[in-house]
């Protein structure tokens, strides 16, 4: 049996997460469980998983939370302090599953206390890269990705040399405004940005999906989890979302990774590596998909994905003001505050404001990370 924390139990990566365990009881105990502020929802989950702990982020929700795990011997907690000594309970995995920036620092605490971490929360890598790798290996946890795109690498990696690679293609769905004109997407409705085509995600995410900008932080995790160069890495554009990533060797062989559009696969093989477990899931129907289809992807109608290799390039906490910048843009869109545009603009801006002020810096530590990320955030909101 070996135990696990799952964070952010109440997204769709923790619900799919559910799933998996449900299947392999025998296999699984569940220490803590977190969530937002669906308060019900943690409890019912804390409950039906029999978990030691319960960590709500909003302080607000603490007093619901005992409410609902009254009788059921479940510990309860709230805030980002609840989250850290949630991190700090010795598991032997970390399901780090927080959507957004408020993921990192309880994930960089279970490095400490995790012999695993199972990495689904992209901010971890995307404002603190460097940072976070060196942590893991100064306290040997082993870090397995969770998104499909990078656990699709991670696969494809198996029995072979990391030396070996000359290419990674990064495989994007393209969004529901694939071939959509830059005219056409002046007036992009909130509705029409929730709609993804292959996906069901929460909305954050949808919306990053959407701008690609969630193509842009996935390339950014790609760069720091293998060891290879910016110009190795080729987003592809692939509509179907059946292969989810290839990696190209120096012998000129192409091995790719397929499965349907759900996150099942990628979540037991992180949990369960190196070993496979066995899913009760949905299989892939090649003779009912029939055609894949690739394009290249334009960076000038989505200026997100260019951003983010900027970011890359530009190195230091350049990567933790575009997380900033994105974050406070996509919340305004989903108030439908600002247009779906504008959000690849501010975080434009952001980047270069913050650049002038000398914001982007060389972190040497958590605190230089989250206080560049406050600074960004002030930046962001100024031009909202």
């Amino acid at each position: 049996m070996k135990t696990i924390n799952i964070f952010g139990v109440t997204g769709s990566i923790g619900l799919s997460t559910v799933k998996v365990l449900k299947q392999h009881s025998d296999k699984f105990t569940v220490n803590a469980v977190t969530g937002g502020n669906n308060v019900k929802l943690l409890a019912q989950l804390a409950i039906e998983l029999n978990a030691e702990c319960a960590v709500i982020a909003n302080i607000s929700k603490l007093d619901e939370l005992k409410s609902l795990l009254n009788g059921h011997n479940i510990e309860a907690d709230c805030g980002e302090d609840g989250l850290i000594r949630a991190a700090e309970r010795e598991v032997d995995i970390c399901m780090a599953a927080i959507v957004g920036y408020a993921g990192l620092k309880p994930t960089i605490t279970s490095l400490k206390y995790a012999k695993r971490v199972a990495l689904a929360n992209k901010e971890c890598l995307v404002t603190a890269g460097e940072l976070f790798l060196a942590e893991a290996q100064k306290h040997g946890c082993v870090v397995t990705p969770v998104d499909s795109e990078h656990s699709a690498m991670f696969q494809c990696l198996q029995g072979s040399q990391t030396s070996e690679m000359e290419k990674i293609l990064l495989t994007a769905s393209g969004g529901p405004f694939r071939t959509h004109t830059l005219a056409q997407m002046q007036d992009i409705t909130l509705a029409q940005a929730l709609n993804h085509p292959n996906w069901d995600m929460g909305a954050k995410i949808t919306i990053d999906s959407a701008t690609l900008m969630n193509k842009g932080n996935e390339l950014i995790e790609a760069y720091h989890l293998f060891p290879i160069e910016l110009e190795q890495i080729e987003v592809v554009v692939h509509k179907q979302s059946i292969i989810h990533s290839l990696i190209q060797y120096h012998d000129g062989s192409v091995i790719a990774q397929l499965g349907t559009p759900e996150m099942g696969t990628a979540i037991s093989y992180a949990l369960g590596w190196p070993e496979r477990l066995k899913l009760d899931f949905k299989r892939l129907d090649l003779f009912k998909i029939a055609q894949l289809d690739f394009e290249p992807a334009d960076e000038q109608r989505f200026k997100c994905l260019y951003l983010a290799k900027q970011s890359v390039i530009m190195g230091g906490t350049c990567g933790a003001v575009l997380n900033a910048a994105n974050e406070v843009a996509v919340a305004a869109f989903l108030r439908e505050e600002i247009a779906f545009l504008a959000i690849a603009d501010i975080c434009e801006q952001t980047i270069n404001l913050a650049q002038s002020r000398d914001i982007i810096i060389n972190a040497d530590n958590i605190n230089d990370v989250c206080e560049v990320d406050q600074q960004a955030r002030i930046i962001a909101k100024s031009l909202l």
